[in-house]
């Protein structure tokens, strides 16, 4: 294992990330097999302003109790049973993919190469720097904390399309593509003063203050648009 883990945990002296602030509700999972490694890197995680969960198992992250906010996870690659990229491979299938920072003591380049691929954030090879590890993490919880405020977004976007009418959707679809209000009547076959009033609707429901705001929202709101 880790001979800096048990020197003092010398690869995990305490160093800030250039200074940046950290967000207190941001978590770090840290998920290794080693539970001088765990105890190591929950200390100097800790220091840097982050709260920590540490788990002995891949098995263990898995049932642990969800909760909201930015987040990041330190995972080792080589454990007994499930590997670090087995559960890498399970992440990847959910509704939020959590940033994943990789450290091995075991690492090669073509594993490196596999992870990154599959959208780690870094792969870091035992014994490392603390500053870069922790300077992983400021990236990883950034990244997540974007995620989450587009994902949460979207979220918004498609509640507001749901209170539209099938009609008004259907209308929603044709706007979109830069039609006339006199053109969404007659292929809808409908009258052009209902199509102002469809319309008018769908700006209000969908709060767009223009028809280029109006097209933003539509991919959000899983309008599907077909060329006029």
């Amino acid at each position: 294992m880790l001979e800096a883990a048990r020197r003092s945990h010398s690869f995990c002296r305490p160093i800030r990330c250039d200074g940046h602030v950290i967000a207190p509700t941001a978590v770090v999972f840290v998920v290794d097999d080693d539970a001088s490694v765990r105890k190591s890197l929950s200390r100097l995680i800790s220091a840097a302003g982050y709260r920590v969960h540490a788990y002995a198992s891949p098995q263990d992250f898995l049932a642990r109790e969800r909760q909201s906010g930015p987040s990041c996870l330190v995972l080792d690659v080589r454990m007994p049973g499930v590997t670090g990229l087995e559960l890498q491979q399970t992440l990847a299938s959910a509704a939020h993919e959590i940033p994943i920072i990789f450290i091995t003591g075991h690492g090669d380049i073509p594993m490196g190469i596999k992870a990154m691929k599959a959208g780690a954030v870094d792969f870091l090879t035992k014994p490392f720097v603390a500053k870069d590890l922790l300077e992983a993490i400021r990236r990883a919880v950034a990244k997540d904390t974007r995620d989450l405020g587009t994902e949460a977004r979207e979220d918004e976007i498609r509640a507001r399309a749901k209170l539209l009418t099938p009609r008004e959707s259907q209308v929603f679809a044709l706007v979109v593509t830069g039609m006339l209000n006199k053109q969404i009547a007659s292929e809808l076959g409908i009258g052009e003063k209902t199509v102002k009033v469809h319309r008018a609707r769908v700006m209000e429901k969908m709060q767009a203050g223009s028809l280029a705001a109006l097209v933003r929202l539509a991919d959000a709101a899983g309008i599907k648009v077909t060329n006029a």
